[in-house]
């Protein structure tokens, strides 16, 4: 689904905007994101010392978002760094809260939902719209990066309630939040609100993709084997070969531009 909402604050150029353009390879990525970060936080942890694995995670997701926040535009390379780290790093929470902290899968899920909801509460109080397309200012950037980052840590832990919880499987559960977030798509062709068919679109991509690679790469009675290392490198290069495309255009447009 493509957002074609304009900027609520027209005074601002919209060369200021700090997300990119609502695309299918915008979902695309997004998708293979959130799967490879699921797999190469599991491969970091199996083969570094978890405090290590955790605190260098820690430090890349940080100097992501300082870099991301210090960019005065949209800059394709800088911002899905910072969702890949965001991925990786937001896995690590979740599995923190569930493996060490020992909360159970469905009262994690319940929390993340409502954090995600009290995040998104609060941004439309402060600025009366969660259009993506008008993100331009450092407050509104700080309410995106947060809101993004917990739906992170929310599908996280609903892909794996619906798994292990629910026992209904990787491979399942991929079908379920394929046929979930196929909801919102339909729905706004049919004149769903498009900030909101986006947020509940962009919530279930993180469990598809995470469920998916988890499929792909676990050794449980209900996964391939196929390891993380190599399901990660799977999903990073065509991830890669997206973002160089999407920084190409950007960089003939601002040729045509100039």
């Amino acid at each position: 689904m493509t957002n074609h909402a304009t900027l609520a604050d027209s005074s601002s150029s919209s060369v200021l905007v700090k997300v990119p353009q609502i695309t299918v390879l915008f979902w695309v990525i997004k998708v293979l994101s959130t799967g490879m970060g699921e797999t190469f936080s599991d491969f970091l942890v199996k083969h570094l010392p978890p405090a290590l694995a955790v605190g260098g995670a820690l430090v890349a997701f940080v100097l992501s978002l300082v870099a991301q926040f210090r960019t005065p535009r949209y800059r394709v390379w800088v911002y899905w760094t910072a969702v890949v780290m965001v991925a990786i790093f937001g896995t690590m929470v979740a599995d923190i809260v569930d493996f060490v902290v020992g909360i159970p899968l469905g009262i994690s899920t319940a929390i993340f939902a409502a954090l995600l909801a009290a995040v998104l509460g609060l941004w439309y109080r402060s600025e009366r719209t969660l259009d993506v397309h008008t993100i331009n200012t450092p407050r509104r950037e700080g309410f995106y990066w947060t809101t993004v980052v917990i739906t992170f840590a929310l599908g996280t832990v609903a892909g794996d309630f619906t798994a292990a919880t629910l026992h209904l499987g990787f491979l399942l559960s991929s079908m379920v939040f394929a046929a979930a977030i196929a909801v919102p798509a339909l729905a706004w062709r049919r004149g769903l609100n498009p900030v909101i068919a986006f947020w509940s679109a962009y919530v279930v991509t993180r469990p598809l993709g995470a469920s998916l690679t988890d499929w792909l790469a676990s050794d449980r009675n209900d996964g391939l084997n196929l390891g993380t290392g190599w399901v990660t490198l799977a999903a990073a290069i065509p991830m890669l070969l997206l973002i160089a495309t999407l920084a190409r255009r950007a960089s003939r447009h601002r040729e045509v531009s100039v």
